[in-house]
Formats: C-alpha cells, structure tokens, sequence
C-alpha cells in the first residue's frame, strides 16, 4: 500500500491538469518506468517527466497528421465472426489478404505496435536518448490503446447502440474516479520474445471484453433515470456533463476490476517492451547519455501540433 502511494504522489502533480482522455495515457507510461531493471530504470526516471508529457503526443498528432488515427485501433468485427481465425498476423500477409486501404480503414494497432517496437529498438542501438524517449512515449500510447476494448469494435463510442459516449467515460471517466483504489504494483518487466504476437494477444484480450463493456452499460442505463445518469461539473476550467459519480461507481462496480485490470496490464506490458526492445538492442549502456533536447526543427513541429491540437478539429473519426 505504502508503494501504491508512493507512485500515486509522483503521478497526480503531473496528471491532474491534463484534458480528456490523457490521464491514463500519462499514468500508465510513468508507472511503467518502475518496471524495469535498475539501469534502464535510471536513465527513465530520470526522464520521466518526458515519459509522462509525450506518451500523449500521439493523440495530439491526430489533429495534424492524415495517417495517425488508425495507428490507435483496429475494428477487429470488420473482419467477420472469427476474425482472429481469418486475418494474417503479419502485415505483408494481412495487406495480401484485404489490400492495404481495407487494414488503413479498419485500424492498425499491433502493426503500429511492432513498427513502434522495432523504432525503439534502433534508437536503443544508436543510444540517441532523444529517439528513445520519444519512441518509448509513442509505444507506450499504443500498447495502452490496444488494451481499451472499445478500440477493437466498429461500435468504438456506442453510436451504434445508441450508448453514445462510452469511449470516454470507460476510459477517461472511470481512471480518473477510481484510480486511488486500484494496485498499480504490477512487478517486473518480462522479455517479450515475438512483439507482433504479442500485440496480437493484448487486442485479443480487450476485444474479448467488448461485449461486457457495452452489455453491462445498457443493462446498467435502464435502471438509472437520466436525472441521475449525469451531473454538470468544472473540468479543465469548463462546465462539462459527465456521466455522475453515483453512476460511474455502479457501472465500475459491475464491471468487476476490468479497468484496473487493463491499466495494470498496460503499464507491465509498455514496460516489457521497452526492455525487449533494450535486450533487441545488444543492452546498450545508458549511462552518460547526452540529455534529450528538441532540435529547432523538432520544437517548430511539436509547436505546429500544439496549436492544432488547441483549435480542436480532429483528424479521422472522435471517439468522444
């Protein structure tokens, strides 16, 4: 418990202040810092406030990048009953199949997640501190995107349901309400030996919970009067409807630790890649490493995306 709370005090200055959808994202990225072998885990920690900020810079290039959104799901029903039986695990094989606009249109998480890899894993080679942060930032964001179930459906926000809004509250209402009570103790980073199967089993797991994530919503909805359902409330200097704090609990509840469970899930697993990828790597030396600064290129970009990101006009489809 004293851990527990220990990483809890090192993650909420820098989480709070952070607007929908981020807290997980930041969360998970710093606690997976703990889970790595003592060297690396230096040189994370003391990074670990680029960690932190950056594991949502995928998110942020959606408004300003054509290709990025379907780098964060895959819509794994497209793909008929048993679609685990009948799309190819490699790319080539997959892009043979259906063609490569079919994959792009549907989603390409756990390709995104082995390119991610395999980037982390020259930058590991190179022992370029600015390449491996940013790279283990990105492949921390998508290792926890493919954990969302709500990521692995066509009905990614309810809309076909008529439970509109879903996306969000499982994966930015629920995390922000009950993360106090949840063990983020998960132990030490594992070798990951096949990094695309591997990405395979974690979109496998959360399509799995796809069916309990809405199910137990609609079932929970009808016994609630929309009086209840939702409460008006300050958030990020706003005025916001969200779904109510009485309702969320219920819905937490009845979902029996499946959020914790993906969380806990998500930070062992960026942590195994991000030491798969140093293993992969030769396990370089990362002591002494120059410190990671932005180019004046890299800061003009990262600016452009900022103000994208502000006006809010989202590229591909808004799941909230």
């Amino acid at each position: 418990m004293q851990r527990n709370l220990y990483f809890l005090m090192l993650i909420l200055p820098c989480l709070l202040s952070f607007s929908w959808g981020f807290f997980a994202h930041q969360s998970i990225n710093r606690l997976a810092a703990y889970t790595l072998p003592s060297g690396m885990m230096r040189f994370y920690k003391n990074n670990i406030l680029f960690i932190t900020e950056h594991s949502v810079d995928p998110d942020k290039r959606r408004y300003a990048d054509t290709s990025e959104a379907a780098k964060h799901f895959i819509d794994i029903d497209r793909y008929g009953t048993s679609p685990f039986d009948s799309i190819p695990l490699k790319w080539k094989d997959a892009a043979g199949k259906y063609g490569e606009q079919v994959l792009l249109e549907n989603g390409i998480v756990p390709w995104q997640i082995e390119r991610a890899y395999y980037s982390l894993t020259e930058a590991f080679r190179l022992r370029d501190s600015l390449r491996i942060l940013r790279a283990s930032a990105d492949l921390g964001h998508y290792v926890s995107d493919a954990h969302v179930p709500l990521h692995t459906t066509a009905n990614y926000n309810g809309q076909l349901t008529g439970q509109i809004g879903i996306h969000g509250f499982w994966e930015s209402r629920l995390p922000e309400l009950f993360h106090t009570e949840y063990d983020f103790v998960v132990g030490r980073a594992q070798y990951i030996s096949d990094p695309l199967k591997a990405a395979w089993e974690i979109v496998k797991i959360a399509q799995n919970y796809t069916d309990s994530v809405l199910l137990i919503e609609a079932r929970l909805s009808r016994s609630f009067p929309s009086g209840r359902r939702f409460t008006f409330s300050e958030r990020n200097g706003r005025i916001e409807r969200q779904y109510s704090e009485e309702y969320s609990k219920a819905y937490h509840t009845a979902m029996k630790g499946m959020v914790e469970k993906q969380m806990r899930s998500s930070i062992l697993k960026t942590g195994s890649y991000w030491y798969s990828a140093w293993i992969d790597a030769g396990q370089p030396n990362l002591k002494n490493l120059a410190k990671a600064e932005l180019t004046t290129e890299e800061r003009l970009k990262q600016e452009t995306i900022e103000g994208l990101y502000g006006k809010g006009a989202i590229i591909g489809r808004n799941e909230n």
